[in-house]
């Protein structure tokens, strides 16, 4: 595992409107989030490298055809964050498969990856959180910082990061990272942390919210 980006990285993020990004050395590649109806505005946009995390029935989506050549990664797995009936939860297979993806764009040619899932909110960003913690040890803060410049909101999936500090043997510290950055992220959205509440979420959002 690399634990280090190169001294001299060419890194980006695609960013909201009027933001800067906190934490440019976190990858030395292009990262950008999205939802499934934002696919098509990324055809243009040197994407070398994709990661698709949808639910288990939902159709593969056809924009890729329009996308050049490019290395692809699927996931198939439910935003939820403890198993219910008829739902596909996230497991450690699953992140594992996202720690591999880490190790191979290490040394592969990544000029530009995107992770997307269905809203670009919970899944996408949960893998993005953990594949730029398993090259940043020690700087989970600046992690979901970053997460928070990109998307809004960035709601990431609580069991898929609890999964990935533990086998990336962080101890804790990216759980607490992120329920710091859900705590910012429902103060400032008091609407959507009360849609997370009746939703399946609860367990996630901070009880002074």
């Amino acid at each position: 595992m690399t634990d280090s980006v190169s001294p001299t990285p060419t890194p980006m993020a695609t960013l909201l409107p009027g933001r800067v990004d906190p934490a440019p050395d976190l990858l030395p590649y292009r990262l950008s989030i999205c939802g499934l109806d934002e696919l098509v505005q990324h055809a243009g946009n040197d994407v070398s490298h994709v990661v698709s995390i949808i639910d288990p029935a939902q159709p593969d989506p056809e924009v890729f055809a329009d996308y050049p050549p490019h290395d692809r990664t699927l996931l198939r797995f439910d935003d939820i964050i403890a198993p219910r009936h008829g739902m596909m939860v996230p497991g450690e297979a699953d992140v594992r498969r996202i720690l591999d993806l880490g190790e191979r764009l290490a040394d592969a040619p990544v000029r530009h990856l995107l992770v997307h899932c269905h809203a670009g909110v919970s899944r996408s960003t949960a893998t993005a959180a953990l594949l730029m913690a398993q090259r940043n040890p020690g700087r989970e803060t600046d992690i979901f910082r970053r997460l928070d410049a990109m998307r809004q909101p960035a709601w990431p999936n609580s069991l898929i990061v609890r999964l990935g500090d533990a086998l990336l043997g962080r101890g804790g510290a990216l759980v607490d990272a992120l329920r710091a950055h859900h705590d910012r992220v429902a103060q400032r959205l008091p609407a959507f942390a009360a849609f997370l509440r009746a939703n399946g979420r609860a367990h996630e959002v901070p009880d002074t919210v």
